[in-house]
């Protein structure tokens, strides 16, 4: 039976719908599986399969308390008329290369493919002892993308709220609006003087109090969950759209079953490109995964040196979905590649919670470095990336898929490796940058540089985007980052 426990240590079992309800362990750890790779994913028949079906069958390993019933409706409720392309994570040519757009769900950007389906797993779950007037408040932290896709997905969602805080003034115009307009009765979204690490870091805090869970447990009958990828039920249906990558390159004849490939991921946090390492133990033939930074390049320097270390500047920068300096999900990975060393990762992470930087064992970068390459861009690159792609390929990127863009280009070619770019957000999400970027008009609004990237380029925005110049704003709230346990009280207190 697949059980899943703490980074940290073996004391937990828990099924992957106990897992997926807490979130987040006791001692601050991930949820693991010993179990992942056991069983493993056929892709002999991939190619013209439906995203559901390999939905159903990559999830059906992943999370196997789930009966077959329970992920067909999960499915196709998640993966159905919200999204702009029937094949949900499409693939297209990028020159000699490829471009996955992960962008295509209702708040343009890939955090869509999970936390469409995330609301569905929670309300599979079943309270262990807090009866049906149980309520699960979401509790997360965002650098701007997870927010909105986190409040779209369970905006009244029955038996859950949703609280979301993000960093003020480090997101983009638009990723504000999306978060700040959001409808819906049980949602409730705040910002936070501070950056998201400062953010994250105060979420963990609030997830290991004993007294305020206690609190609201015997106060609202609330019990505080996650949907940032620290929560596994977020994590594993980011694994599918690798399996989705590889099936419609089989499609076109360009790889064969069993020929590798090689996943370009912008990534922050390591969930994006962490999925990629599951599918790899899942059986998929990934050669490389590549990280791409932006100029807070930690997993640059941890991945090159070894030494992980927080204890640095962080940069405000125009990709700030990545303006990330404690990347949560790399727990997971080094928990596998360590042997499933819990002793090791408790270890690690206490040094990084005391001293603000860890330093791995020799060997295990050693292995780390064999599947995981590394690259950044600066500000100006990033730029430089988005009118090169438009000036060659008349495709247009937004400023995170264009650190994966410069990263790519980068990178030696081997010919008998296709490459995958993970195109993580629509660029009109960014339009002022991406305006910037390729010479146009970004003197007005937020709005009127859609119209003008529009007009330019004979790309249209997402409807739900460009109709956020009209929409309310619902959400002025503003704390410090010691206020935020308070706010979460009172927005407990008032479902």
């Amino acid at each position: 039976m697949t059980t899943f426990h703490s980074t940290r240590s073996t004391t937990d079992s828990l099924t992957s719908k106990q897992a997926i309800r807490k979130g987040i362990a006791d001692d601050g750890g991930l949820f693991v599986s010993d179990q992942l790779g056991e069983t493993k994913v056929d892709i002999a028949d991939l190619a013209g399969m439906s995203y559901q079906a390999m939905a159903q069958r990559v999830l059906g390993a992943l999370l196997p308390d789930f009966t077959e019933e329970e992920l067909a409706q999960c499915i196709a409720a998640a993966y159905g008329d919200q999204w702009a392309d029937e094949r949900i994570t499409p693939v297209k040519p990028l020159g000699d290369d490829f471009v996955m757009e992960l962008f295509n769900g209702p708040t343009s950007a890939f955090k869509d493919v999970a936390l469409q389906i995330l609301p569905r797993f929670m309300a599979r779950t079943t309270p262990a002892d807090g009866g049906a007037n149980e309520k699960i408040m979401i509790l997360t932290a965002t650098s701007g993308d997870t927010g909105k896709a986190a409040l779209a997905g369970f905006a009244d969602a029955p038996g859950t709220a949703i609280t979301v805080f993000y960093p003020q003034g480090k997101v983009s115009q638009v990723q504000e609006l999306q978060m700040t307009t959001q409808t819906g009765s049980n949602v409730n979204v705040c910002a936070v003087e501070g950056n998201f690490d400062d953010a994250q870091s105060a979420v963990k805090r609030i997830f290991g109090d004993r007294e305020l869970a206690a609190r609201l447990a015997g106060d609202s009958h609330v019990v505080l969950s996650s949907a940032n990828s620290i929560n596994v039920g977020r994590l594993v249906p980011q694994v599918v759209y690798y399996f989705s990558a590889y099936a419609q390159l089989l499609e076109r004849q360009i790889i064969n079953v069993g020929d590798e490939v090689e996943f370009v991921v912008p990534t922050g946090n390591f969930g994006d490109i962490l999925a990629g390492y599951y599918a790899k133990l899942l059986g998929l033939p990934v050669k490389h995964l590549v990280v791409a930074s932006d100029k807070n390049n930690v997993l640059f320097d941890f991945l090159t040196t070894g030494t992980y270390n927080r204890n640095r500047e962080f940069f405000q920068t125009i990709s700030p979905s990545m303006d990330i300096l404690i990347s949560s999900n790399l727990e997971r990975m080094l928990y596998y590649l360590s042997g499933k060393d819990t002793r090791l990762i408790a270890m690690l992470m206490n040094d990084l919670k005391q001293w603000g930087a860890y330093e791995v064992p020799d060997d295990l970068l050693a292995r780390i470095r064999a599947i995981f390459g590394a690259g950044w861009a600066d500000e100006n690159q990033v730029r430089d990336m988005i009118a090169d792609c438009w000036n060659e390929h008349h495709y247009v990127i937004d400023p995170h898929t264009a650190c994966g863009y410069f990263v790519m280009k980068q990178m030696p070619r081997d010919p008998l490796t296709p490459r995958v770019l993970l195109a993580t957000a629509s660029p009109y999400k960014f339009p002022r940058v991406v305006n910037e970027s390729l010479g146009l008009d970004a003197s007005g609004t937020d709005f009127e540089c859609m119209d003008a990237l529009a007009a330019a380029t004979g790309t249209v925005a997402p409807s739900a985007l460009r109709g956020l110049e009209t929409a309310a704003v619902r959400f002025k709230d503003v704390v410090t980052i010691d206020g935020m346990e308070h706010f979460v009280q009172s927005a407990a207190e008032s479902l």
